[in-house]
């Protein structure tokens, strides 16, 4: 059983447990005695970054670890999340780490991993290597401590990749594009695609100091984007998350397409072009019900998943499909990548841009949400409201006056320590009425 790893790896307050770089060490170590079970054979793991000042110490204690099991490290620096999937494959690795918290503020930090196909480990595999962890660690002989190496070229493998996912002879030559970077991970390597592409670039988001990463910036917080939009008469923005693998678009107005939008608009191009695997889109519960409907009236299904990008990816790969994501804007094409990329994912919308001659507005608003209320309460450590009978009334009350003109989804958070009350529904006033009345009944809890 996993009580270390949540939805999207290991995740916490930096020098805060479990986000030690004690406990650090011996993850690495415990990761490196999970997969380097041939102990004649040499073995290797790369490890990137995002730009979090906490980066460096998580780093130092990985490849520690590491080494310390006979594993040879190799080091990215900071490049995306998707480049760690990419490379840990490209480069015959056994294993890749990724130390980011992805979207959240600098002071939080996590460790993702990913297993030699450069795919998120599975709940078991990490489930065994929790097990190693609480157990008596063998390390290497002195001789075969492993070496560690620093990796100069990386990002730069990252980029030709995700430019080869255009057709070579598009260009984006007249393009006014605003990529906002978040100060995080895709900082260098978004501007240079999109320039080297062809693209007046407006960066935004690209001067991380260790603590600004995802600060007033970012698919979090697209506001500095849509300013930038407007004043340098741009066409669109590209707004990436501190680790870059989820992408919200902004259309020449500064007004946001979030996963869901884009998802249609890609899931609609490649059903007409006979692209999409399985005529099916996997998307979580999260998605919105609009979204649902607009494919339905197009033909193609939707495969719902619980939330987090490894449970869409877990079930594309179980069902053979090649489009996948998330609201929050994860872009799953496994045409092209094994994880979330939001550059990918933003190339294609400026793909459908070039090959329509469509500004962005017009291809931003595929289907007409139905209003949608997510509300997140936060609840002490150790503590779980939604077991108390007063939520538990509350939850079949709403889920009573809902029947058959809605949804409801209460979940908890599996990166920080939330409860998420989510409902849908056509009639707003009633839409808020149960949310409110649910969140106030997991207030009194937690």
């Amino acid at each position: 059983m996993r009580t270390l790893f949540g939805t999207d790896g290991v995740r916490g307050t930096a020098n805060t447990h479990p986000m030690t770089a004690e406990l650090a060490l011996r993850l690495g170590a415990a990761a490196g005695r999970y997969f380097r079970r041939d102990t004649s054979a040499a073995h290797r793991v790369v490890i990137g970054k995002d730009t979090r000042l906490s980066g460096y110490m998580f780093e130092n204690a990985l490849t520690a670890g590491f080494t310390s099991t006979g594993m040879n490290v190799l080091l990215l620096g900071p490049v995306p999340t998707p480049a760690v999937g990419m490379l840990t494959k490209s480069m015959r690795a056994d294993v890749g780490v990724m130390i980011s918290a992805s979207h959240n503020p600098h002071h939080d930090n996590g460790i993702k991993f990913f297993g030699p196909d450069g795919f998120k480990l599975s709940d078991g595999a990490e489930a065994e290597i929790e097990s190693i962890l609480e157990g008596d660690i063998t390390l290497a002989s002195a001789a075969n401590i492993g070496r560690a190496k620093r990796i100069d070229d990386g990002r730069f493998r990252y980029v030709e990749r995700v430019k080869s996912t255009l057709p070579p002879d598009l260009s984006l030559d007249g393009l006014k594009v605003v990529i906002d970077c978040a100060n995080g991970a895709g900082y260098r390597a978004a501007p240079e695609v999109l320039w080297e592409l062809g693209a007046e670039v407006f960066p935004v988001g690209v001067s991380p100091n260790g603590t600004n990463i995802n600060q007033g910036c970012g698919s979090t917080d697209t506001r500095t984007a849509a300013e930038a939009v407007v004043s340098h008469g741009a066409d669109v923005a590209i707004c990436l998350d501190g680790d870059a693998d989820r992408v919200i678009v902004l259309d020449e107005t500064g007004t946001q397409a979030d996963g869901d939008q884009i998802m249609a608009l890609l899931a609609g191009r490649w059903a007409g072009e006979d692209r999409l695997a399985g005529g099916t889109l996997v998307a979580t519960v999260m998605s919105n019900l609009g979204l649902e409907r607009h494919l339905g009236a197009l033909g193609v299904s939707l495969h719902r998943t619980k939330v987090g990008d490894r449970y869409v990816v877990e079930a594309m790969r179980n069902g053979g499909f090649n489009m996948g994501g998330e609201q929050s804007g994860h872009i799953v094409l496994t045409d092209y990548a094994t994880t979330g990329d939001g550059l990918i994912a933003g190339l294609q919308f400026l793909r459908e841009m070039v090959q329509t001659g469509k500004p962005a507005s017009a291809l931003a608003r595929q289907f007409t949400p139905v209003p949608q209320l997510l509300k997140n309460v936060r609840f002490a450590a150790g503590s779980d409201p939604l077991a108390s009978a007063g939520v538990q009334s509350a939850i079949a009350a709403a889920e009573g006056r809902l029947q058959g003109t809605g949804r409801l989804l209460i979940r908890k958070s599996g990166t920080e320590p939330l409860i998420r009350v989510m409902a849908e529904c056509e009639d707003e006033v009633l839409l808020a009425d149960v949310v409110d009345g649910i969140v106030a009944e997991v207030e009194r809890a937690a």
